[in-house]
């Protein structure tokens, strides 16, 4: 079994449009794909807006300096994410399948492996 983190991406300004009706519709994708995933999702958890992010940043003489925003700057920003644990990269690409984002032009999913150390 491996652990795998499903970020989930989108367009704030889009996500903020979004009708009631929208939203119920949404949240009732994701109690599907939680129901789905069952005992193999691990944790996850919607992230408040970008707008209250503040980056940390070093440069090359290691002084750090804070910004508001995000790190990246991108109109696209991370909204929140799953852990799930699955017998590999197809089954946790299933699940993912699953979630209301991919209904959404402005949205996206990234599926990425939990590195393991020993």
């Amino acid at each position: 079994m491996a652990k795998y983190m499903i970020l989930i991406y989108g367009d704030t300004q889009q996500w903020a449009a979004m009708t009631e009706e929208q939203w119920q519709a949404h949240h009732t994708g994701h109690g599907a794909f939680m129901a789905k995933a069952g005992d193999r999702l691990r944790d996850g958890q919607q992230l408040d807006q970008a707008t209250v992010t503040t980056s940390l940043r070093a440069d090359a003489d290691g002084q750090v300096s804070a910004t508001e925003g995000s790190f990246l700057g991108a109109k696209e920003t991370l909204g929140g994410y799953y852990i799930v644990e699955t017998a590999d990269l197809d089954e946790a690409l299933e699940l993912a399948r699953l979630l209301p984002e991919l209904n959404h032009t402005h949205s996206g999913l990234e599926v990425r492996k939990l590195a393991e150390r020993g």
